[in-house]
């Protein structure tokens, strides 16, 4: 939808009025007034002057005046003081002013983050069933808290221990016989398959019984499987250092030395 153009003021008093209009509002700072007011006029005594009235008159605070008087808002909202130097940035204030607002603040209402990063946790989160780690620090980074006042929060809170990662909660509705076939088919031999499990975190105690028994359901044949992985590749077994290579080459495909010898004993048969 095109942005209908504002009709330019005629005299300053136009400009007081447009700039009274906006505080009516809400707060304004002094860089937001004075873009709202450019697009009012072109004429920028005009806008310094009005700016300098507004001022002098209290209808508009210095840039650090209203930095302390949104610091105290946002900390009696438990807004953590990374989102306040963001918002307040993004304002136009300057990040000296905004700093000097935050230790102001902050010892004057004698705010410690750190329990104001807990608190904020235990109101969002009375538990963690329907979350995960991942989830829980991002919601608090985006409320302004540090990586150690979230980890501070989280060792408070008496759900504590029922807080899982992404992976974690993947891994418990994983079922270890359909993810071995699927490394199986992606031509991965068992050590690599056992390593990539315990990566992602799944129960990998039936590892050796969950792959004996798809050995013997012909699900997956590792010899098999080691013999086709070497076929794509074009090394001539007859050159030592081909032949080294195709060794560490299914060797870090995590097949075994048994699987490798018979494979090559194979291709040097053909």
């Amino acid at each position: 939808m095109q942005r209908v153009p504002l009709r330019q003021a005629k005299t300053i008093e136009n400009v007081f009025s447009s700039a009274y209009w906006h505080l009516s509002q809400q707060d304004f700072t002094i860089d937001e007034i004075r873009s709202k007011l450019e697009r009012k006029t072109d004429n920028q005594q005009w806008i310094d002057t009005v700016l300098a009235r507004l001022i002098e008159g209290g209808y508009l605070k210095q840039d650090v005046d209203f930095a302390v008087r949104y610091c105290e808002l946002a900390f009696s909202n438990e807004i953590g003081a990374l989102a306040i130097k963001q918002k307040l940035q993004r304002r136009g204030i300057a990040l000296a002013d905004i700093e000097s607002a935050i230790e102001h603040v902050m010892h004057a209402q004698n705010v410690d983050p750190f329990a104001m990063a807990s608190a904020k946790l235990q109101s969002k989160f009375e538990h963690f069933e329907a979350t995960s780690k991942e989830k829980v620090y991002a919601q608090m980074t985006t409320k302004g808290f540090s990586r150690a006042e979230i980890d501070h929060a989280l060792a408070q809170h008496p759900q504590r221990d029922t807080l899982r990662s992404t992976l974690a909660i993947k891994a418990d509705k994983a079922d270890l016989s359909r993810e071995i076939i699927k490394l199986f088919n992606k031509g991965k031999g068992k050590t690599l398959i056992l390593q990539e499990l315990k990566q992602r975190l799944i129960d990998v105690t039936d590892f050796e019984d969950t792959v004996y028994q798809l050995s013997l359901s012909d699900d997956i044949d590792f010899y098999l499987s080691c013999k086709n992985e070497l076929a794509k590749k074009r090394y001539d077994l007859t050159d030592y250092k081909d032949k080294a290579k195709a060794y560490g080459y299914l060797s870090r495909k995590g097949f075994s030395s048994d699987e490798i010898k018979h494979a090559m004993s194979l291709d040097d048969d053909q």
